[in-house]
């Protein structure tokens, strides 16, 4: 058995994530895309797809990670033009090669980077609404990188999770970038994993202070317990960067 490593690109605006899986489960997800045209290239049945990080419902990816493992012969410029001839336009995959056996997309990623774009302006682009959350005034972007600091390190992030049955909460948050003009805006996260919904949850709740609707002392209060999270952001504005092996 070969084991093939794929990177991908999509948009994920039409989908169910990454994945859907228990009563929710669905076929409408880019993982459920690919598996059927890796299904009909190999001839093989219940191909497993293992990925970096699994991204929730409409967000994005510029460049997700995933492996899996076949019988096939084809090379692998063969496989990657097989998959872009027949996956939907909006997934591509943009580099396909053979590693170690022993590789796992998601058991050995030592990081995972998000970017949140948001556009700053007073009429909204047309062309980039599926794209980027726009925003009709300007957050206080100092207010945000001053909040964000309370986020760096390892942390109990449970309260910043939707996940229902998670037994590890704990994890590490490596950096936070908060950058951009009067124009637009972005926000980078590098963690070592994220939990069901963190990155919307931590995004959702810097623009709240950008907005003036939280104080930064209101994230350790969430991390306590002693107040509840808000909304997650939009998730259109969402982007999986990187994955780091």
């Amino acid at each position: 058995m070969r084991n093939i490593k794929i990177t991908i690109e999509y948009d994920g605006s039409r989908y169910q994530g990454w994945t859907r899986l228990g009563k929710d489960e669905s076929n409408n997800t880019i993982s459920a895309k690919i598996m059927d045209v890796l299904g009909k290239m190999t001839g093989e049945k219940n191909i497993e797809l293992n990925c970096g990080c699994r991204t929730e419902v409409g967000v994005h990816a510029y460049a997700q990670v995933a492996n899996f493992k076949t019988s096939s012969n084809l090379s692998t410029k063969d496989i990657q033009h097989y998959l872009n001839r027949y996956l939907p336009m909006d997934i591509a995959i943009t580099e396909v090669e053979e590693v170690p056996d022993r590789f796992h997309a998601q058991l050995n990623a030592v990081s995972k980077t998000y970017v949140y774009r948001m556009t700053i302006m007073d009429v909204p682009s047309v062309f980039e609404r599926k794209h980027t959350y726009h925003c009709f005034k300007t957050p206080d972007k100092k207010a945000m990188q001053q909040a964000a600091l309370l986020f760096i390190g390892e942390h109990d992030f449970r309260n910043f999770s939707t996940a229902k049955k998670s037994k590890n909460t704990t994890r590490e948050v490596y950096d936070i970038d908060i950058y951009g003009d009067n124009e637009e805006m972005q926000i980078l996260i590098q963690a070592d994993d994220f939990l069901h919904n963190m990155a919307r949850l931590m995004i959702g709740t810097l623009l709240d202070i950008g907005f003036g609707l939280r104080k930064k002392e209101d994230i350790e209060a969430i991390f306590n317990g002693e107040k509840t999270v808000g909304n997650p952001c939009d998730p259109k504005g969402l982007y999986l960067q990187e994955v780091e092996y």
